[in-house]
């Protein structure tokens, strides 16, 4: 458990029982009233971005997350493979879980995020910069 207090941004907090993650958060203290802290939370499930208001000194549950290196293997009716690049072990996935499907190629390296708790995972992210071979273009029209 932590306090409004600790919020720091990529902190990983369960706010309505789906893992968050902090990504700004500002201490207000107005004239009148008590202090309260707006923040803006990324749903770490679907994507989504939150804004939520905590009371100065609300207790919210920390969760852990966890990055893990894995590489892609192949594709099938399953779902997309992929290997843990230390222990070896494989996993398959759905698409909705990737960011980008269409972009994977085999043998490429990717990070997931797993909540540590439930050994769940939560995302899986593509490098920033990915190589990719064009195949076929239309031919050049003069003048266009």
């Amino acid at each position: 458990m932590a306090t409004t207090a600790d919020f720091k941004n990529g902190m990983y907090i369960s706010f309505n029982g789906k893992p968050c993650s902090i990504i700004w958060f500002q201490h207000v203290k107005p004239g009148k009233g008590g202090a309260f802290v707006k923040t803006k939370l990324r749903n770490l499930e679907n994507g989504r971005i939150l804004e939520n208001t905590f009371n100065a000194g609300e207790k919210v549950e920390t969760i852990r997350v966890e990055r893990r290196p894995y590489q892609f293997l192949y594709k099938d009716d399953m779902g997309y493979n992929f290997m843990h690049t230390e222990t070896f072990e494989q996993i398959s996935l759905q698409p909705d879980l990737l960011e980008n499907p269409d972009h994977m190629k085999e043998g490429q390296y990717v990070e997931m995020m797993f909540l540590a708790d439930e050994e769940r995972v939560l995302t899986c992210e593509l490098p920033p910069f990915v190589e990719m071979e064009i195949t076929y273009t239309e031919p050049a029209v003069k003048g266009a």
